[in-house]
């Protein structure tokens, strides 16, 4: 379930529908509906470009990808093809035949021309992974983005405060096992965490993030003391 379908009157409602409409992890109707309202409600929208604006950055890690000039060369090749055909030469012997090898040598050529465009390269996996993190009676709403790319997680604080004395720390829970701290999150709207390499290979695989409320410098114990303010599980985008 994302944070949509809780999407109530309540501070970072709106905002965090318009993050996750503009990161593409709405359900279909969640989607359309946020799509209508984009139309109609001039505030919405400027939700959704403001989001839009603040992951713009995250493109320039990936660099542009263009299609092989092959690729076109062979899909006219197969939609545009004559069929005419020439009148047929005087028969030599069809393993003695020029024509039948040259023929043979282009049918093999086009076979290996178009396979790339019936067996595609398998997808890559995942490099960025989103996370609506929030909790029930709690007004703490964080959108995490974890870039595989560059170790780190990124993390936009739409709703809540820490306290006086206060610091929310990040932790990574996995199964039934015991939570492991990646840090405290820095004071401020927005921050980025740098993610070790266990945890990279953890994270890769969709697990769950949580914030807790901790005293100043995070948690005495390496678990959390405090109560968890926010949680969600890491999708991909």
């Amino acid at each position: 379930m994302t944070l949509a379908e809780d999407n109530g009157p309540e501070r970072g409602g709106d905002d965090l529908l318009a993050a996750e409409y503009v990161l593409g992890v709405l359900a279909a109707d969640e989607r359309q509906i946020a799509s209508r309202r984009i139309d109609t409600e001039a505030g919405f929208a400027r939700l959704v470009d403001a989001w839009e604006a603040h992951f713009a950055p995250m493109a320039d890690a990936y660099a542009a990808v263009e299609a092989p000039a092959s690729a076109k060369a062979a899909i006219d090749r197969r939609l545009f093809a004559s069929s005419v055909t020439t009148p047929a030469a005087p028969s030599i012997g069809l393993l003695g035949s020029l024509a039948f090898w040259r023929g043979l040598a282009l049918a093999a050529l086009a076979v290996f021309v178009a396979l790339p465009l019936v067996n595609p390269p398998l997808p890559q996996p995942e490099t960025s992974l989103v996370a609506s993190l929030a909790a029930d009676n709690s007004n703490v709403k964080y959108l995490a983005v974890y870039d595989a790319a560059r170790h780190e997680v990124g993390l936009s604080l739409v709703s809540g405060e820490r306290g006086a004395g206060k610091d929310f720390e990040l932790w990574l829970i996995e199964g039934k096992n015991a939570p492991v701290s990646m840090g405290v999150i820095p004071a401020g709207q927005s921050a980025r965490m740098a993610v070790t390499p266990a945890v990279q290979e953890k994270l890769a695989q969709g697990a769950v993030l949580a914030v807790s409320l901790e005293p100043a410098g995070g948690s005495p114990t390496g678990q959390p003391t405090g109560p968890v303010v926010a949680a969600g599980d890491l999708k991909g985008i």
